[in-house]
């Protein structure tokens, strides 16, 4: 009991320790993605790149990827070719987190000669050269830098070749190169702190903390999948695509050995960048499973082993290099919706209707070209200074459980909105409108969260800019269950009247404004058994209309 009681007191520092991790990546960061909206994740590993600990701030797709992402660091560079000071990089989609705009960073740490742990964290950076924060590249080749898992510092010294390559590749190598150390800096921070946690509790490494830890979730995950039926169910989800539609299937069973969800039967990989690695795959998937069951058990190895996925290679799920990813959040975090599907047929009073579900960041670029338009607007687009920003934007969560949706809200990502007032200090551009969707939220006896209505042009009148879409629920809307309604589908358009595509890369002539309507979530149970009183609640508010 005594040594249960000191694990439990290390086990709740090491989680402040990953905290601190993470937010000493906030404060540090140069890009907005990171220190405005909260794109990142950090935690702590054991030597064997089994995950302990991970920060509550960060996105489950960087998070359970990047758990896994270490092994491969490990398979590259084993433990006993690791030195103090060392630290190691990658952005490789397939061995990180699933497109080249991550840059995932492993530090190991040394006590007394001794690997002890690794610390890991990742970002998402402004920039990676090539076509730009975009689904049109036709393979990895032309979504930019590529970066095997390499070293980055080798005993406390950064290696100068990597840097240089990193600089001459990207637009804005100040900022990334910011992003960067400030990777370093956050794993440094948390070696640090477990140098303070061990020394105290008098521990010369984590293995048995790390032991007890993951075996008590594993067991806390067993007990609480015995709450759920035996079986197997399906559903499937259509998404807009690029061109054409994707269906991704799956067949969720749950067994007394955990739970397996089979993604058979799914679209296969498309030539545009919406394809999603297998990482990203597990990682949103087993989000969706976490948020059902076992919510409140850790996240680590010994919870997330009762959970395996799996999906045919090449497959839109599992593509294969060198398939185009750079916009693989579009297809991946609708996977919590296609779990949600299946496990409403077990247990339909604990799941929530579909939301919005995959982000609707915008990507608003000025000062370069784009191939197919006209001279005039060439000039146009030249003629502003050359800036490139990420607004992260979001739409409605489903209904849940006795309880509306939630309003432009990012989930299953957890990003934050970014301001106005950041964006606009960051890059020419005037948000004349950001406001809630009216009637955007599927009805229901619970209602569907709203999305919103977004509309930005370029400061200078004269100038156009660029949207790179990569948005969903246009053509297939959220849908409501047990008897809701679907959520508002989503939008986006010029103010002069033209509709965009929801995929590509796109002009907003000078002196014109795009506006974007994100869709609503859908709604959950029969509409006529709302109460009375939210609805007119709604109506005063103007969440809805008359």
């Amino acid at each position: 009991m005594k040594n249960n009681i000191r694990h439990q007191l290390a086990w709740s520092r090491l989680n402040a320790v990953v905290e601190e991790q993470a937010q000493t990546l906030i404060r540090t960061a140069f890009g907005t993605p990171t220190r405005e909206a909260g794109d990142l994740s950090a935690g702590v590993l054991l030597p064997d790149g089994r995950m302990l600990a991970q920060a509550v701030t960060g996105t489950p797709g960087h998070v359970n990827s990047m758990a896994e992402s270490v092994k491969h660091f490990l398979q590259r560079f084993p433990a006993e070719t690791m030195h103090e000071g060392d630290v190691f990089l990658t952005n490789d989609p397939w061995r990180g987190t699933g497109h080249l705009f991550d840059m995932t960073m492993v530090t190991p740490v040394f006590r007394d000669g001794q690997l002890v742990a690794l610390f890991a964290s990742t970002l998402h950076v402004i920039d990676i050269g090539g076509i730009g924060s975009s689904p049109d590249g036709l393979e990895i080749y032309h979504e930019g830098l590529f970066l095997p898992i390499l070293r980055f510092i080798r005993a406390g010294v950064p290696d100068p070749a990597v840097r240089a390559i990193i600089r001459a590749n990207v637009r804005d190598p100040e900022q990334v190169e910011g992003d960067l150390y400030a990777l370093v800096a956050c794993n440094e921070v948390g070696a640090r702190r477990l140098h303070d946690l061990l020394r105290e509790f008098a521990l010369s490494d984590l293995d048995a903390l790390g032991s007890y830890v993951i075996e008590q979730s594993s067991a806390a995950m067993r007990a609480a999948l015995s709450d759920w039926p035996r079986g197997t169910w399906h559903n499937t989800l259509v998404s807009d695509g690029y061109d054409a539609p994707i269906t991704l299937k799956a067949a969720v069973t749950i067994s007394d050995d955990g739970i397996h969800v089979d993604f058979s039967g799914s679209s296969g990989a498309v030539a545009r960048g919406i394809n999603v690695v297998k990482a990203y795959t597990d990682a949103y998937t087993s989000f969706g499973i976490r948020c059902l069951i076992g919510a409140d058990v850790p996240n680590n190895a010994g919870s997330l082993a009762a959970i395996r996925v799996s999906a045919p290679e090449g497959c839109i799920l599992n593509a294969l290099h060198p398939a185009p990813v750079t916009a693989r959040h579009v297809v991946g975090q609708l996977l919590p919706d296609v779990v949600f599907g299946a496990l409403r047929q077990a247990r339909p009073e604990r799941v929530p209707a579909e939301g919005a579900s995959s982000l609707w960041n915008l990507q608003l670029v000025g000062g370069e070209g784009l191939p197919g338009i006209s001279a005039e607007d060439s000039a146009a687009l030249q003629r502003g200074p050359r800036f490139n920003i990420i607004s992260f934007s979001t739409g409605g969560t489903g209904a849940r459980p006795g309880r509306d949706g939630l309003s432009v809200t990012a989930f299953p990502s957890g990003v934050r909105n970014v301001s106005l007032e950041i964006l606009e200090t960051s890059a020419p551009l005037v948000f004349t409108r950001k406001e809630f969707r009216q009637d955007s939220g599927g009805e229901g006896a619970v209602r569907g969260g709203l999305g919103q209505v977004i509309e930005v042009r370029h400061a200078q009148r004269d100038a156009a800019l660029v949207v790179a879409a990569a948005f969903d629920r246009v053509f297939h809307p959220a849908r409501g269950a047990l008897g809701g309604g679907e959520g508002a589908a989503g939008q986006v358009a010029l103010k002069s009247g033209a509709l965009l595509r929801p995929k590509g890369r796109q002009l907003v002539p000078a002196g014109d404004s795009l506006i974007v309507q994100t869709p609503g979530g859908g709604g959950l149970g029969d509409p006529a058994l709302r109460d009375p009183a939210l609805t007119a609640r709604d109506r005063l508010y103007g969440l809805v209309s008359a």
